[in-house]
């Protein structure tokens, strides 16, 4: 056999060869394998007649050289990436995120891709902010970390650092059922973590810019720890700038851990633990008026910078504390089993204060008995005593046949939210106290006893899920079915100023969510795939408790969706283009009511129609350009319910009409460089005309975003393997525009209702606006 194996070897010559990530979306394998054996490499005739064991004792090694490129599947610098589920994909990589600022927040990274238009009202990443697809919100959207369900979208800048993201991945038309959402008409949108590295080492970075921003961040990597195959990372960061708009100090401290333990027979355990504290200055979000205003004389409407104002910024405080956990495991079992569970944790707790006048002769007393004097500044509460999130997935998978795996599961949640809104007294410095220090809280001066009225609001989730995954013809055909059953008790109660129970509701419903996907792979290049699937969307608790109960709790939402889809790829180009069919039941709308908070309400039946295509290319001479649109038709298919002013119910006529969020157009184009250690990307993102209210008598105009980022990668030196150095900027023409509202209006007028009366005049919409024009440095390297 060893004389066969030489001869062989003699004849054939060496072989080294590199195999590259391939798109299928398997595991990588990281590092080098080394394979050595005897073989030859003398040229030419003489390698034909040397002897075996002449050739045996002077051979060389063979490495086979095992590597991986994470932009493999990439296209436009990682604007867009290949994708092969048979349903839409659009996703922002790692090559992308490494180009923004480290402020990035989710949403800053997705703002090009076409079935989102994304709002933020700050640059430093502290605020999270809104995104509409489809004529939805994110409120419609299952928000999840390594799958499991993370904050709403205002505050998704608590759950991770950007320099801790791998990829972000948003399915606008889809939900897989054995996701653990009640939010998923509009979607999902995943962020997936870092994975700690093999070797020991890390990562830091300082970023300073527009707005007195300063931000510092370190991450340290354990590497593989002994023989355990454990291995881990540690990362902080502290950021500070100023409010853009109006005077206010922001800050904000974050800390990510993450462990990770593989097996060679592919199972895995994960867990990622993150905290985040800030504090805030809560942003006036504008009306119309005071927007023009803005527009037109650059006098702003942001927080004052006067102690003795009651609208003084340390009047209007965000603060905070947030925990997130999350620990996926998957285990491999025999006889062709598979286990997944992923149990998770969220909680938070703190309050927002905001301005509420002044106090009134003989209305309060401090907790001494001593009178308030009249004059005197005051601030209501939105207290949090907790806000918690527990919940666990379990799915276990059966491989039926080398076609087949099917797979059954339960999941489980709980949330609970205790809210109170008690007053306190300003403090002398202009800044509102904590409430709990009592000695600025307030009571009655006619009872003696301390407002602290609030409510206590959450559900219970139990659901269960069965489905299938088939591949046929040689894997080129696929077909995903599955159903979901949904249980939830929903609670709500009310307490009086005295602390005792004053309302008590509750109710229990279910909701059926079938799915079906099927996709098809022509050849190398073309793929063409439909889905379609119920999802739904019920109330959060905060929305419950913000709104009340009054006449009971708001219908879930439910939508029926259709897509087509097809895909085409080659060495030079990525395409993807869908359509898509909605059909949305008890429609909710989120209200702003001030001092951060939203409410919901249902806003009858409506029906979304459109297309999205995206393009790309693979780098060419170091350039990848990118481009998307989306055109879409939503209307409302019922009259909204309205009071005229006398008091008697009535409709608004909105049924046809445009549904609000709902532009018709929005696009987007990108052009990313890489070579010669230069790097720099350029966007363009263009939203069209919106209304904004439930009467349709107020809209706002198309607008045009950009941003542009411009690097160097530096050769190693010493101990730093990757230093860097990037300028990111925002609004690059100053543009002052509204890109989005806090809150839809009811109207923003008296408008003539279907039984021949006026309505009351509305007041109209809540207004992000696009923060001015912004630069941000930042050096980093790995080590």
């Amino acid at each position: 056999m060893s004389c066969l194996v030489t001869t062989f070897l003699t004849t054939v010559g060496p072989v080294s060869r590199s195999v590259a990530a391939t798109a299928s979306g398997a595991q990588p394998v990281k590092g080098h394998v080394a394979v050595r054996h005897t073989g030859s490499h003398v040229a030419g005739k003489a390698a034909t007649v040397a002897k075996p064991q002449a050739v045996a004792a002077s051979a060389t090694p063979e490495v086979i050289h095992v590597g991986v490129d994470r932009t493999a599947r990439d296209g436009g610098g990682g604007m867009m990436r290949l994708e092969t589920a048979p349903h839409t994909v659009q996703s922002i990589g790692k090559q992308f995120i490494d180009m923004k600022s480290p402020t990035s927040t989710a949403l800053d990274l997705i703002k090009t891709l076409p079935s989102v238009s994304v709002s933020t009202p700050d640059t430093s990443g502290m605020q999270g902010g809104s995104i509409i697809s489809r004529s939805l919100t994110d409120a419609d959207m299952g928000l999840l970390v390594d799958g499991a369900p993370a904050a709403s979208a205002s505050y998704m800048a608590e759950d991770v650092d950007s320099e801790d993201l791998e990829s972000v991945n948003v399915t606008p038309g889809s939900s897989a059922i054995d996701i653990p959402t009640t939010s998923a008409a509009a979607g999902v949108m995943d962020e997936r973590t870092h994975t700690p590295g093999h070797k020991f080492g890390g990562l830091m970075d300082f970023s300073y810019g527009t707005n007195n921003l300063s931000r510092e961040f370190i991450r340290l990597e354990s590497g593989d720890i002994g023989k355990t195959g454990i291995r881990s990372y540690f990362s902080f960061s502290n950021t500070h700038a100023r409010s853009w708009m109006g005077s206010g100090i922001n800050s904000r401290k974050h800390i990510d851990f993450g462990v990770q333990k593989d097996w060679q027979n592919g199972s895995f355990a994960k867990f990622f633990i993150s905290w985040n504290y800030e504090d805030f200055t809560i942003d006036n979000y504008s009306n119309a008026a005071e927007f023009y205003k803005y527009k037109h004389t650059g006098q702003g409407y942001g927080r004052s910078a006067d102690s003795s104002s009651n609208d003084y910024w340390g009047n209007n405080i965000d603060h905070w504390n947030q925990i997130f956990l999350t620990a996926p495991v998957h285990i491999v079992l025999p006889a062709k089993f598979k286990f997944d569970i992923t149990p998770y944790f969220n909680f938070g707790q703190g309050w927002d204060g905001e301005p509420d006048g002044t106090a009134k002769a003989g209305q309060y007393t401090y907790a001494t008995g001593t009178a308030v004097p009249a004059g005197t500044n005051l601030t209501s509460y939105f207290l949090e005593d907790y806000a918690m999130q527990v919940g666990v997935t379990t799915k276990l998978g059966y491989d039926i046949d080398r076609h087949n795996h099917a797979y059954i599961g339960y999941w489980y949640q709980n949330e609970d939210y205790l809210t109170h809104f008690p007053v306190s007294a300003q403090m002398a410095n202009g800044r509102n106290p904590s409430p709990n220090n009592i000695d600025f809280q307030l009571s009655s001066a006619t009872t003696g006893l301390r407002s602290f009225s609030g409510n206590d609001a959450g559900f219970e989730v139990h659901s269960i899920f069965i489905g299938d995954s088939a591949k046929y013809l040689h894997d080129k055909l696929t077909v995903d079915a599955g159903f979901k059953y949904v249980m939830t008790n929903y609670w709500y109660k009310s307490f009086a100023s005295t602390g005792a129970v004053s309302g008590r509701y509750g109710e229990n419903n279910t909701t059926p969510l079938p799915h079906l996907s099927i996709g098809y792979t022509f050849n190398d290049h073309n793929q063409i795939y439909v889905n379609a699937e119920g999802d739904f969307r019920q109330p959060s608790p905060s929305a419950i408790a913000n709104s009340g109960a009054a006449g009971g709790l708001p219908k879930n939402q439910y939508s029926i969706k259709e897509e087509l889809g097809y895909r085409y790829h080659d060495k030079y180009i990525i395409v993807d283009l869908s359509l898509f069919n909605y059909n949305i039941t008890n429609r909710l709308l989120s209200t702003y009511i001030g001092g951060g908070q939203s409410g919901v309400v249902n806003a009858g039946n409506q029906t979304a129609r459109g297309v999205d295509a995206m393009i790309s290319t693979r780098p060419f001479h170091g350039f990848s350009p990118y481009a998307s649109v989306e055109y879409l038709n939503a209307r409302m298919d019922s009259n909204i319910r309205a009071e005229d002013i006398y008091g008697n119910a009535s409709y608004f006529a909105t049924k046809g009409h445009e549904a609000p969020q709902a532009p018709h157009v929005m696009a987007n184009f990108g052009l990313t460089y890489q070579k010669y250690g230069f790097f720099g990307n350029a966007t363009l993102h263009y939203t069209g005309p919106q209304s904004v209210t439930l009467a349709g008598d107020e809209r706002i105009p198309g607008y045009v975003t950009d941003t542009l980022s411009l690097g160097y990668h530096f050769k190693p030196f010493l101990y730093a393997k990757s230093p860097t150095f990037r300028l990111n900027f925002t609004n690059l023409t100053g543009a002052i525009v509204r890109t989005g509202v806090r809150g839809i209006g009811t109207s923003n007028g008296s408008v003539r209702l279907m039984n021949g009366n006026m309505s009351a005049a509305g007041s109209g919409a809540s207004f992000y606006v696009e923060p001015r024009f912004s630069m941000t440095g930042t050096i980093s390297t790995s080590f």
